[in-house]
């Protein structure tokens, strides 16, 4: 069984979530393996009970407003827990609710089926979108750059987050868009100055993220400052879920990998980080405090468009697929700037 097939898309910039879509978490899809293949890793589902995996949505039979929902272990329903939380998940995770607390509320909800919904992403306005660059020992190589010593930390805006189905504007002012598949993070509470010994303590979950660059913004313009680069407004899709981290077992060990136009593009393993989840929550937390909702995106595998040869970029009408073992798949379409 492969992951997330067939996915409906919209022209507009949001999109339902198709019924196929919930086979990715259908009962023997709560977590998944990969088995190689060549130089391709497939997918393979397996069975994980109680799954908690967090999801933003709107309904037209809740007026459109955003709600929470934990998503049913077949994937085929959500099951509206947004009352106590006002449909926001950062509003969730401040509340300190424990795990038994949500299943037993949502033992008591009506559940709605997963295709009348719309996903948003996970995560749709946190203080903070922290992201770490040259994290891969790949991507390093396939740049000719050494293994770097410390982390180098940039930023996005929280604008340019958008939904695991919606659109990428392809904005007029660059003509060099690439992708950059990445294992992001969501902080669970407040964290300053953290050891590594408990960083782990103060994450919440993982959702996938794609980290979509301009590259001519990023390196050429704008005084060689990543911020316009990275900034763009839809330049930041997440989803489909936050997954709680106790559904995770090594957040270390998690095959990733991103096609476009349903070619290969990058295919690695978190095992490939060179500054670990623990380590990036020391660094930063020593002189910024994280807060509950905050999104780090840990790097990306080799294989960006950037260093291919010729080099690639991103176009209206592509389709970029990112997908992370055990976490999920997004599926977004590039569009022409309006």
């Amino acid at each position: 069984m492969t992951m997330i097939a067939n996915i409906a898309l919209r022209a507009g910039t949001s999109s339902r979530l198709s019924s196929t879509i919930a086979s990715a978490f259908a009962s023997r899809g709560s977590s998944w393996n990969y088995a190689q293949s060549g130089s391709s890793r497939r997918f393979i589902s397996q069975s994980t009970a109680n799954a908690m995996r967090f999801v933003q949505y709107r309904s037209s039979a809740t007026g459109d407003k955003q709600r929470l929902g934990v998503l049913s272990e077949d994937g085929t329903q959500v099951s509206d827990i947004s009352d106590r939380y006002e449909g926001d998940l950062i509003t969730f995770i401040r509340s300190g609710v424990s795990l038994d607390e949500v299943k037993a509320a949502v033992s008591k909800a009506n559940p709605l089926k997963v295709d009348s919904v719309e996903l948003l992403a996970p995560v749709t306005n946190p203080q903070k979108i922290l992201c770490v660059g040259l994290n891969y020992s790949g991507h390093c190589e396939e740049q000719n750059k050494p293994i770097p010593k410390e982390p180098m930390f940039f930023s996005k805006y929280a604008t340019t987050i958008v939904g695991p189905y919606d659109n990428v504007i392809a904005h007029s002012i660059t003509d060099q868009i690439d992708w950059e598949v990445e294992l992001a993070v969501i902080i669970g509470k407040k964290a300053k100055s953290v050891t590594k010994a408990n960083a782990m303590d103060y994450v919440f979950g993982y959702t996938v993220a794609q980290d979509i660059s301009a590259r001519d913004w990023q390196k050429m313009r704008n005084g060689g400052q990543f911020l316009i680069g990275k900034s763009m407004d839809t330049f930041c899709p997440l989803g489909p879920a936050a997954v709680h981290k106790s559904l995770v077992k090594d957040p270390h060990q998690l095959a990733i990998k991103c096609s476009v136009n349903g070619v290969e593009k990058q295919n690695g393993s978190t095992s490939e980080l060179i500054f670990r989840i623990d380590d990036i929550i020391e660094r930063v937390t020593q002189s910024i405090t994280l807060l509950p909702g905050d999104v780090i995106l840990t790097g990306t595998p080799a294989g960006v468009g950037m260093h291919r040869k010729p080099a690639e970029f991103l176009k209206p009408g592509d389709v970029i697929d990112s997908e992370i073992e055990g976490v999920g798949k997004i599926k977004n379409k590039v569009v022409a700037d309006s």
